[in-house]
C-alpha cells in the first residue's frame, strides 16, 4: 500500500477536499481548549499531513482566537486557512483580517435556515435570512476569493427553502456550499438524497463545490459524510479523533481510510498521507487531554490487536483473514520490543519511532529519563506505558505548575494526610494537608498552594496495562464560572497520577482565566 492517497492525475470529479476543523469545531468540545503554541503545532502537522483546508478558529470569538488564526495563516505552507464568521458584518471583516496573509485564505460564514432555528434563535423570517445571506456572502467575497457558506441545521430545513438559500449564496459569490447535519439527525439515505436534490434543482450549483459537515449524535457522522459524496459533495469537514461539539464530528482518520480501503465503492481521491494518522491522533489527544477510546476505529489501541484464539490462528496463517488494512498504512509498527531498565538510548529512540513519535533532543532526554525511572519501578514496560509517559510529557511541557514530590499517609485510622511539593513558576512550595481519604488529602494540599473555587466534576482512574505495578492514568475535570477543563496524569502511583491530573487541569484553568481577563480589558 502507498503512503499517500492522493493521485495528482485525479480529475476534479474524483477529488475529495479534506477540510479539517479540529482547531475550531474540535476545540469547542468542553475541556478541549488548546494553547496558542499547541494550535500552531497541530496546524503545522495537519499541513504536513496533506490536509487541504485548515479551519484555524473563530476570529471574532476572542483576541486569542484571532491571533491564532493570523499566525497559522502566516506559517502554513500548503493548505488553505479558513476563519469562521457568523452572518454579521463585523464577523466577516474580522475573519478577513485574520486570513489576509494566508497563501490561500478562506472566509467560512454561516447562518441558520431551519424553521426551529429561525423561530427560536434567529427570530427572523425566511426572506430576512435570504437578504442576510446575499449581503454577507458578497461582503466576504470582496475580501477573499474563496468563500464558504453554510446552512446551519440544513438537514431540518425544508428543501424548497434550502434551494433558495443555496441559489442566493452562489449568486452572491460563494465558492463552496456546506449543508451540515448540525445536530446529527440525518440518516445516510436522507443525507445523500438531500445533496442530489439540491444540486439538481439549483440552476447554478455547478459553480460551487458542495461540502458535508456531520455530527455524531446518532453515531452516523462518517456514514453520512460518505453518503454525501455519493450525492455529489466533494468536500468533507472532519476532525482528528472525531472531537467536537456534543458527540463530536466525523473522524478524519476514519474518512480517509474508508476512501483508501473501499476504493471499489468509493472511487475518490484525497491528498492526506495515511501513515501520519496515528501520530496526528496522538498529538491531538495529548494537547487536548482527551484519551482515545481503546476500540476507536483506525487509531485506537486495540484497532490492530488480536486476543481471540480463532483470530490469532487466522492472523498467523494470513494477515488478511482479520485485518482489512495494514497497521503500517496508518503509521503503526507491527513489532513490539521488550523494554526495560537495561534498554539504551538507541533502542528507546527506535521504539518511539515505531510508536509514531519524533521528539526533539531535549524532549527525548526528558522522556528517556522518565522511562528509566518507570522501568526501575515496573517489571514489564509495555508500548502503552511508553505512550502514556510521552503523551504526559508533551501535554504538560508548557505548564506553569508541576508536581515535584508527594507523600501520602493512608490507612484504616484517619484522617489521611498528604505532604505535597509543587513547582510554581520555577519556585518550589511545600504544604501538608488532611482529608477524608488520600485523594481528598492530596487535592486539599493542592488547594492550599493554588487558591481556586473550581468544582470537581469528574475523577476517573484506569490502568494503562495489566498487573499490580501498572501505570495509573487519571482524568480530572474541573468547572469554574461555566468554564470546564480536563487534565490527565499518569504514574505507577495512583496518588501521584491524581495530583498530576488535578494540577494539569488547574494549569488549563489558569490559561482560561488569563484569556478572560485579557478579553475584559480589551472589551
Amino acid at each position: 500500500m502507498t503512503e499517500a492517497i492522493r493521485n495528482p492525475a485525479a480529475s476534479d470529479a474524483d477529488r475529495v477536499v479534506i477540510f479539517d476543523t479540529t482547531l475550531r469545531d474540535g476545540e469547542q468540545c468542553p475541556g478541549a481548549t488548546m494553547t496558542f503554541e499547541e494550535k500552531l503545532e497541530v496546524a503545522d502537522f495537519l499541513d504536513e499531513m496533506g490536509v487541504d483546508i485548515i479551519e484555524a478558529g473563530f476570529p471574532i470569538a476572542s483576541n486569542g482566537d484571532f491571533e491564532a488564526v493570523s499566525a497559522i495563516a502566516t506559517r502554513v505552507k500548503t493548505a488553505s486557512v479558513a476563519g469562521l464568521a457568523r452572518a454579521i458584518d463585523k464577523d466577516i471583516d474580522r475573519a478577513g483580517e485574520a486570513v489576509r496573509h494566508a497563501q490561500r485564505g478562506r472566509i467560512h460564514t454561516f447562518v441558520s435556515t431551519s424553521p426551529i432555528h429561525l423561530a427560536h434563535q434567529m427570530k427572523k423570517s425566511e426572506d430576512e435570512v435570504l437578504a442576510i445571506i446575499a449581503s454577507t456572502v458578497a461582503r466576504a467575497r470582496n475580501l477573499v476569493d474563496d468563500v464558504e457558506w453554510s446552512a446551519m441545521d440544513a438537514t431540518r430545513t425544508p428543501l424548497d427553502y434550502l434551494c433558495r438559500c443555496v441559489d442566493t449564496a452562489i449568486k452572491a459569490g460563494a465558492t463552496t456550499i456546506n449543508l451540515p447535519d448540525t445536530v446529527g439527525y440525518a440518516t445516510p439515505e436522507e443525507y445523500g438524497a438531500m445533496f442530489r436534490e439540491v444540486r439538481a434543482r439549483v440552476a447554478n450549483s455547478d459553480k460551487a463545490i458542495f461540502s458535508v459537515h456531520c455530527h455524531d449524535d446518532l453515531g452516523l457522522a462518517v456514514a453520512n459524510s460518505l453518503a454525501g459524496l455519493a450525492g455529489g459533495a466533494r468536500q468533507i469537514e472532519c476532525t482528528i479523533n472525531g472531537i467536537g461539539e456534543r458527540a463530536g464530528n466525523a473522524a478524519l482518520e476514519e474518512v480517509v481510510m474508508a476512501l483508501k480501503t473501499r476504493r471499489d465503492v468509493l472511487p475518490y481521491e484525497c491528498g492526506v498521507t495515511s501513515t501520519m494518522l496515528t501520530r496526528a491522533s496522538k498529538l491531538v489527544s495529548a494537547v487536548t487531554n482527551f484519551p482515545v477510546q481503546y476500540n476507536k476505529a483506525i487509531v485506537g489501541r486495540n484497532a490492530f490487536a488480536h486476543e481471540s484464539g480463532i483470530h490469532q490462528d487466522g492472523m498467523l496463517k494470513h494477515q488478511n483473514t482479520y485485518e482489512i488494512m495494514t497497521p503500517q498504512s496508518v503509521g503503526v509498527g507491527k513489532t513490539s520490543l521488550v523494554m526495560g531498565k537495561h534498554t539504551g538510548r538507541n533502542a528507546f529512540r527506535q521504539k518511539l519511532k515505531e510508536l509514531g513519535y519524533e521528539l526533539g533532543e531535549n524532549a527525548f532526554e526528558d522522556a528517556f529519563n522518565r522511562f528509566k525511572g518507570l522501568a526501575d519501578r515496573k517489571k514489564h514496560v509495555y508500548d502503552e506505558d511508553i505512550e502514556a509517559l510521552v503523551d504526559d510529557g508533551v501535554a504538560h511541557a508548557h505548564d506553569r505548575m508541576r508536581v515535584v514530590e508527594l507523600q501520602v499517609i493512608a490507612g484504616t485510622f484517619g484522617p489521611q494526610s498528604a505532604t505535597l511539593t509543587l513547582d510554581i513558576d520555577g519556585m518550589s512550595h511545600t504544604v501538608q494537608a488532611r482529608g477524608n481519604g488520600p485523594v481528598d488529602a492530596t487535592f486539599n494540599a493542592i488547594k492550599m498552594l493554588v487558591a481556586h473555587e473550581a468544582k470537581l466534576q469528574l475523577y476517573q482512574v484506569h490502568a494503562v496495562t495489566e498487573g499490580t505495578d501498572a501505570q495509573a492514568e487519571v482524568s480530572v475535570r474541573l468547572e469554574e464560572d461555566g468554564r470546564a477543563v480536563t487534565g490527565r496524569g499518569a504514574d505507577t502511583d495512583t496518588m501521584v497520577a491524581s495530583a498530576k491530573a488535578y494540577v494539569a487541569a488547574l494549569n488549563k484553568l489558569m490559561v482560561k482565566r488569563q484569556k478572560t481577563a485579557q478579553a475584559m480589558q480589551l472589551g
